[in-house]
């Protein structure tokens, strides 16, 4: 909202430079009841402005302004886009559609005005940085850091661009470049949070006790910022500091987050510090925000074990057991739809490997069919594919139905044109001809 108030302010002084003044005369009581925030007022003089002058480019463009105060924001575009039709040439009115389309998640319609923006004024930061976002969402992270670093060169202090330039070697994938990047960006502003955090992200897998001194120093520097002890928390966890993160936990808490993992891992730490009363407080709240939570109720039934409250204990194990009972034919129709995936991918050895794992909770025999089939026509492992025809024919043993039958004689036909196919050959002897 500051931002639109700073542009209409800006909106009033371009109006009233020399060459303006026609345009002042008629819409300058537009401008002031703009920057008194009498909106609907402002709706009201741009309808009875436009019944008379509907090419009138500048009104529709302040009755926009208006809409947009407003949270009218269909009735605000379709405003901008009138003042951009009338005046093409208008590149604050084409910016204003361009920003509209990247806000409303339209980016492909944005970036060919902010190209040619950009192209008629490469020095303007605002039509690049609305461009390089586009951009990092393309993937297109070498075009941003081009445009990032043109405009590094031109403040060699702006410790933000390389913060935008670490963030896209980041996302390429590029740790080194990105890492150099950050700590550059630190030697500028060493309260630079954006900075210190993506750093700690960075040496998460390198040195963990570099991240860890990073996410210290961010608390220090703004210990209102839950971000920081959530990172330190989860990253404490990870290394099995359960302590530290309990203590970050409970801060994180405290604040107001109570969600289902802050909750739970609390009452994991206070599980590895032998407070199991502390911990089933915790834990109980976790569980009532999701009940299947299978670490959850282990934990539970531990820590009511632990402190002797047995019918407790066993109540929380027979609810893990009922629900990985119920889970277990989801999983195996799972790795049967896996093992069909990747059939259909030509990835037959990792079909078959989900095939078989799915008979690990489900007895299906049609399974068994595709597995030897797999081995048989496209694997060409016939004493495999042997193997699994006969299983198949082993589980149809009592089979009555009459086409079953029929399919069953076609398989042993087939195991036995195979148990052929495979045969050594008979060893022969060559006699050596004497002269």
């Amino acid at each position: 909202m500051k931002r639109i108030f700073i542009a209409i302010i800006l909106l009033v002084f371009s109006f009233s430079l020399p060459g303006f003044a026609q345009k002042e005369k008629d819409n300058s009581k537009i401008d002031i009841m703009l920057i008194r925030s009498e909106f609907k007022s402002v709706i009201d003089t741009c309808k009875q402005i436009l019944e008379k002058d509907t090419l009138n480019s500048e009104v529709y463009y302040k009755l926009g302004l208006a809409y947009q105060n407003l949270l009218f924001e269909d009735k605000s575009f379709e405003c901008f886009l009138k003042a951009v039709s009338i005046s093409p040439e208008n590149k604050n009115y084409s910016f204003t559609v361009a920003k509209s389309y990247f806000n409303r998640g339209i980016s492909n319609r944005a970036k060919p005005i902010l190209l040619k923006l950009y192209a008629a004024d490469s020095t303007n930061w605002a039509y690049a940085g609305y461009l390089t976002s586009i951009y990092i969402q393309e993937g297109k992270y070498d075009e941003s850091i081009k445009i990032y670093k043109r405009f590094l060169n031109q403040d060699l202090q702006n410790y933000s661009f390389m913060d935008k330039i670490g963030f896209a070697y980041l996302k390429k994938g590029e740790f080194n470049k990105a890492i150099e990047m950050y700590n550059s960006s630190l030697s500028l502003n060493p309260n630079n949070l954006n900075a210190i955090k993506n750093l700690a992200y960075l040496y998460t897998g390198i040195k963990v006790e570099t991240s860890l001194k990073l996410l210290d120093k961010g608390i220090l520097i703004d210990s209102s910022d839950m971000d920081l002890f959530a990172r330190r928390a989860a990253l404490n966890f990870t290394i099995f500091n359960y302590n530290v993160a309990l203590n970050d936990y409970l801060k994180i808490i405290s604040s107001g987050d109570s969600s289902v993992m802050n909750l739970k891992r609390a009452g994991i730490g206070f599980t590895a510090t032998n407070q199991s009363k502390e911990a089933v407080k915790y834990l109980l709240k976790a569980y009532e925000l999701d009940t299947a939570d299978f670490e959850t109720l282990s934990y539970l039934a531990q820590n009511y074990y632990i402190i002797k409250e047995f019918k407790t204990s066993a109540y929380y194990y027979n609810r893990k057991i009922k629900l990985l009972n119920s889970a277990i034919p989801q999983l195996g129709i799972s790795y049967i739809l896996l093992g069909e995936v990747l059939k259909s991918d030509n990835r037959f050895n990792e079909s078959v490997t989900a095939y078989i794992k799915s008979q690990e909770y489900r007895s299906d025999n049609s399974v068994i069919m595709k597995i030897a089939n797999l081995y048989d026509e496209k694997l060409k492992n016939i004493p495999k594919a042997i193997y699994y025809y006969e299983l198949y024919l082993r589980r149809e043993k009592n089979t009555n139905n009459e086409f079953a039958t029929e399919y069953n004689e076609s398989i042993r036909k087939r195991i036995e044109s195979l148990k052929t196919t495979n045969q050594k050959p008979e060893k022969t002897y060559s006699v050596k001809k004497t002269n």
